[in-house]
């Protein structure tokens, strides 16, 4: 794991850390907070706008894609070759605070993702979820609320309250 990040912006991020294997593209258009974890093997394209919260753990294999060819280069076959074709899909992502992001999950462009979600393995997802979603499936839609989650882990442990209130809010 590298630990530290350098943002576009010169911001330095110290508690940032990302796998040695992960490949950042378009770098100066990804905004990333601090306390963010990007495990190995990750593809973290940021060429058409990505926005990544505070403290989001992004798993192993994940893409973070803000363009995609998939549709195009079917539609045109041999004669593919470009941004500007149609099916080619552009579009920014934003990631909210405190998610967390499975392993083998697509994420793509056009997508919102709010704060406090978990994203399940192997979701394919595309779209806006609010926040503390769980988010699975192929395509991938809300199957559950993180709070529900959360809310017998604060029960049992009332000492956390001011820390998930905090970034939670109420």
């Amino acid at each position: 794991m590298i630990s530290g990040y350098k943002r576009y912006d010169g911001v330095r991020l110290p508690k940032t850390r990302y796998g040695s294997t992960t490949l950042f593209q378009g770098k100066d258009k990804l905004h990333m907070e601090d306390n963010v974890f990007i495990n190995h093997y990750c593809f973290i394209d940021g060429s058409n706008g990505l926005r990544i919260g505070e403290g989001t753990q992004v798993c192993c294999w994940v893409s973070l894609l803000t363009h995609s060819s998939h549709i195009s280069i079917r539609l045109y076959g041999k004669n593919y070759g470009g941004t500007k074709m149609k099916g080619y899909i552009i579009g920014s992502v934003d990631i909210g605070a405190y998610t967390f992001i499975g392993p083998h999950a697509i994420i793509m462009p056009d997508t919102t993702i709010g704060k406090g979600s978990i994203v399940a393995a192997f979701s394919y997802v595309k779209g806006t979820f609010p926040d503390f979603s769980i988010i699975a499936g192929n395509p991938a839609k809300v199957v559950g609320d993180t709070r529900k989650i959360d809310e017998q882990y604060l029960k049992e442990h009332p000492e956390l309250n001011e820390y998930y209130t905090e970034w939670a809010g109420k």
